[in-house]
């Protein structure tokens, strides 16, 4: 069974789907053709699908993964010129983020991720939040957020202190260079490299796997895994986010995001 999240157009699939086995919920980002980069409806349907998940009784495990060749690509890049004119549209995203990543940590069964192709800004953040991370061998992860203009504070700036040092953390998210598949197993960002094409198959039976333990003991082992991370939320979300938000006034950001559209309009 699927289930779907995110508002459709005429002839549009919808963002995000809901796939059961058994008691393991298969989640797919689906914008393969934008490589899966958040638009509105995507960021939206995030927002809402892990309240979703947590409030079913019989799901014991989450895999998260991409549709097509990509796991992320991050931010839309239309969505981002938008809320660099539109300040209402720009505080219901940022609201929409802190919802994301609120929600996510808190999700109390563990939520394994697939990446099965590059995870960039947005993409990398949701990675980071999940409990297992499985990389294709030609996967790997980014955060252009500084280099863009961008302060970055949706989700890699609480996870990445946590899982490397604080050192490695500030090399790359401040001058967001790629990181590739077995890197990020070395610095601590995915537990392992599976062959391409292989991620889904392998989270889904390490899901499985899961879904045959005790689930109190599973989640209540989580929660307090997840403590540190959930304080540095508490603690730094809201203020974090507020800096990102003035970002979108500053000329570097402005000049930047134009720049990137132009390169995209040449391909």
């Amino acid at each position: 069974m699927v289930d779907e999240l995110g508002v459709r157009g005429r002839g549009d699939a919808a963002s995000v789907l809901i796939e059961e086995h058994g008691a393991v919920r298969l989640v797919t980002l689906n914008r393969p053709d934008a490589l899966n980069a958040a638009d509105s409806t995507l960021h939206g349907a995030l927002a809402e699908v892990w309240s979703v998940l947590d409030a079913d009784t019989d799901v014991k495990a989450i895999v998260l993964t991409g549709a097509g060749s990509a796991f992320s690509a991050g931010g839309d890049l239309h969505l981002l010129e938008q809320m660099t004119e539109d300040r209402a549209l720009r505080a219901a995203i940022m609201a929409e983020s802190a919802e994301i990543v609120r929600t996510m940590i808190s999700v109390r069964v563990p939520i394994i991720a697939a990446v099965n192709g590059p995870a960039v800004g947005l993409g990398c953040s949701l990675a980071s939040m999940c409990d297992i991370v499985l990389i294709e061998e030609h996967a790997y992860f980014a955060d252009p957020h500084v280099a863009l203009g961008l302060v970055a504070a949706d989700g890699a700036a609480f996870t990445w202190p946590l899982l490397m040092s604080v050192l490695r953390a500030k090399e790359y998210i401040l001058l967001g260079d790629r990181i590739p598949a077995g890197v990020a197993v070395e610095l601590g960002l995915a537990n392992r490299v599976v062959p391409t094409g292989a991620s889904v198959e392998a989270a889904l039976a390490l899901a499985q796997r899961l879904g045959t333990l005790p689930p109190q003991a599973v989640r209540g082992t989580k929660a307090l895994l997840n403590s540190a991370l959930a304080h540095a939320v508490e603690q730094q979300l809201a203020s974090g986010l507020d800096m990102e938000t003035k970002s979108f006034d500053e000329p570097a950001f402005r000049d930047n995001l134009a720049a990137m559209a132009r390169r995209m309009a040449r391909r």
